[in-house]
Parts: C-alpha cells; sequence; structure tokens
C-alpha cells in the first residue's frame, strides 16, 4: 500500500492542530509539607497528592478547546479530623461538626496567551456531609472533590461559556 505524501501531510497537521487546541489542566503544590492537614505517613502524602492531581486533570473535559487552567494549591485541610494510632495507620474521624474540608488556591485560566480569569479562593465545604455527591464512599477524598466540584462549576465553566 503506497500512501500520498499530501495526505500524510494534512494528517499530520489535523493532528498537530488538534493537539495545540486540546483544554489542558495543570496543577503544582506549593509547600506542600506545610498544610494544614496532610497525612503523617510520607506515602499516603503522596498518594493523596496524586489522587487530587487525577482529579485536577479530569477538569480538562470541562474546558473549551484551546483554554488552559493553572493552579496553585497553597493549602489543604482534609475533611475530618486525624487521629493518630500506635499501629502506624492513621484514622480519620468526620463527625460532620467544624471539621469540614478547605483549601487555598490560586488560579489562572488562559486562552492562546491571554489570561481570561484568575484568582486566589478560599474554598470550604461546612455542609460537606448533608448532600449527596457523585463520588463512592470508598472514595477517601470524596467530599473535598465536591467542593473543588462546586467551585469549577460556579467559578470557571460559567465564565468559559460566556466568552
Amino acid at each position: 500500500m503506497r500512501l500520498n505524501p499530501r495526505t500524510v501531510l494534512a494528517a499530520a497537521v489535523a493532528l498537530l492542530a488538534s493537539s495545540a487546541a486540546l483544554a489542558q489542566v495543570t496543577v503544582t503544590y506549593v509547600k506542600a509539607d506545610d498544610y494544614t492537614d496532610m497525612p503523617r505517613n510520607a506515602i499516603d502524602r503522596e498518594r493523596t497528592l496524586k489522587d487530587f492531581s487525577d482529579y485536577f486533570k479530569t477538569l480538562d473535559k470541562k474546558l473549551p478547546a484551546g483554554q488552559s487552567l493553572k493552579i496553585e494549591v497553597l493549602d489543604i485541610d482534609l475533611a475530618g479530623r486525624l487521629y493518630p494510632r500506635r499501629a502506624g495507620d492513621d484514622i480519620r474521624i468526620m463527625n460532620g461538626g467544624a471539621d469540614w474540608p478547605h483549601m487555598h488556591l490560586k488560579y489562572t485560566l488562559e486562552q492562546d496567551g491571554q489570561v481570561l480569569r484568575s484568582g486566589d479562593e478560599q474554598l470550604s465545604n461546612m455542609n460537606y456531609q448533608g448532600r449527596l455527591g457523585g463520588y463512592f464512599d470508598s472514595d477517601p477524598l470524596r467530599y473535598e472533590k465536591q467542593m473543588l466540584d462546586d467551585w469549577f462549576n460556579k467559578s470557571i465553566v460559567p465564565k468559559v461559556a460566556k466568552r
């Protein structure tokens, strides 16, 4: 089978154009060792940050092509309170009181190198156990993800739609 050079060139240009137009979300963690509430164990801390990174990557599906969202996480206070145990596995207790999740972040939404929106946000969800979310009970970050979904849908998505 012989390929037409013009067809190959057209396909390559289309591929480059489509990859340049993809939406992108990037996240950085600023001084993560100083966060208010993270697991004490280094492996658990890394797993928690990886879970957050994986979550943030899913937000690109909600952005129009060509937009990029840059997020700097400055502080995290997970839902519940961490209680150390002698066996090494800490336990997180959530009582629905003053133990709601908090997150401090800065963000910049850009299109073609121009800033569309930016901000410094203090997120919290005081009613974190009072409503159903789209996450399984087995997801240890379900309340934080729900809080981030609320922020994203309120602060980013409507602004994108109005552009």
